[in-house]
């Protein structure tokens, strides 16, 4: 493997940490570039590699990244707002963060005053909205968001457009059409589209990578807009049940961070997803009911989720990756398996403090009118 000089946007954060360790350990150079966020980072990491360089400053201010971009040859691009219901509210805030930091990062490539030589970018299963169907009788379908008259009946469920009856989830495809249904995926489409576009126009070899729902050591358990298993788990180790939104039937792909490390460091070393977007997920489908289930069982926890039978604007019944064109392109292969991915989450989290800010996450979405039924 050629050693290679990395930059990493966001890379103090929950995956790109784990990723700075991965391309430590294969003897890269690598530098970071981190905000931190105070909605993430309560203070400076702990766990920051010390054998990387990083650079504490915003990637949106005037010449933080040029000087950057100068010898790095791989650009990995992670930094962004996280946070679908949180988007809908603060749209300015997603929008500068994620696209105008993106468009910064461009500019200075498409100048052409660097060294760059591969950009990945970090893509989400959000901008799917709805994964992929198949009806019964009409094959496979692509639905659109539920409609809400059908939520006061208690019906989650996906119905085909032409006959009404109830839709078969299977994995979704990199084929399926984009459906943004939040500010957050919108920008995270924008931020792919934005970086392959640019890549495309002036060679610069550039893969989009939708990441489904990654969890993990260090993922923040004070960001009440972070994934569900760590916001349940913040839940957990306040005492407080868990809340699931419609039946907690609706199944998600969680996939390992680790995965995703490995996934990245794939693209970066492998040329088959060039200027290509794919998925990177688990391909597996978990309810999440069954994610509350698991945190409260490896908590040992008495307590048990609350099922609120109300719903959120935006949200989606099912989505689960289809993997074959990772697997075909990169050979990438999940290796973490929910279960043992799940109990690492849980030896982690019970060695860090929780801030449990889900009520007042959740009194902001009633306030908005986001939350329904």
């Amino acid at each position: 493997m050629t050693t290679k000089h990395i930059l990493v946007t966001g890379g103090a954060g929950f995956i790109g940490s784990h990723l700075v360790d991965a391309l430590v350990v294969q003897g890269h150079a690598v530098e970071v570039v981190d905000n931190l966020e105070p909605q993430v980072h309560k203070a400076k990491p702990d766990y920051l590699n010390p054998k990387a360089t990083y650079h504490f400053q915003d990637i949106l201010e005037d010449g933080v990244l040029k000087p950057l971009l100068r010898d790095a040859e791989v650009v990995v691009h992670l930094a962004a707002m996280v946070g679908v219901g949180q988007s809908m509210y603060q749209v300015t805030r997603y929008v500068d963060a994620n696209v105008g930091g993106t468009a910064k990062l461009l500019q200075i490539l498409a100048d052409g005053k660097h060294g760059v030589k591969k950009l990945l970018v970090a893509s989400s299963m959000s901008i799917y909205g709805e994964g992929a169907y198949r009806c019964p009788d009409h094959g496979d379908v692509a639905p659109e968001l539920r409609p809400e008259a059908q939520f006061p009946r208690k019906d989650w469920e996906v119905h085909c457009p032409e006959c009404g009856k109830t839709l078969e989830p299977v994995a979704t495809p990199e084929t399926k059409p984009l459906q943004t249904n939040s500010v957050y995926a919108v920008t995270k489409r924008d931020q792919e589209e934005l970086c392959l576009s640019v890549g495309r126009a002036y060679g610069l070899p550039t893969v989009a990578l939708r990441f489904f729902n990654v969890y993990g050591p260090r993922q923040s358990l004070d960001n009440p807009y972070t994934g569900v298993a760590a916001i349940f788990q913040a839940r957990i180790k306040n005492g407080q049940p868990p809340v699931v939104f419609e039946d907690g039937r609706q199944t998600r792909d969680f996939v390992s961070v680790h995965d995703i490390a490995r996934a990245i460091a794939l693209a970066m070393e492998k040329g088959g997803a060039d200027y290509q977007a794919v998925n990177v997920g688990s391909g597996r489908a978990t309810s999440i009911l069954d994610v509350a289930g698991v945190l409260l069982h490896l908590y040992r926890s008495q307590v048990r989720p609350t099922v609120e039978n109300k719903f959120r604007a935006g949200d989606v019944r099912h989505c689960f990756a289809d993997l074959s064109k990772i697997r075909r392109l990169l050979g990438y292969e999940p290796k973490v398996a929910f279960e043992d991915g799940m109990k690492e989450l849980v030896s982690w989290g019970q060695t860090v403090e929780a801030r449990d800010g889900f009520e007042n996450a959740y009194e902001e979405l009633r306030k908005k009118g986001l939350v329904g039924g």
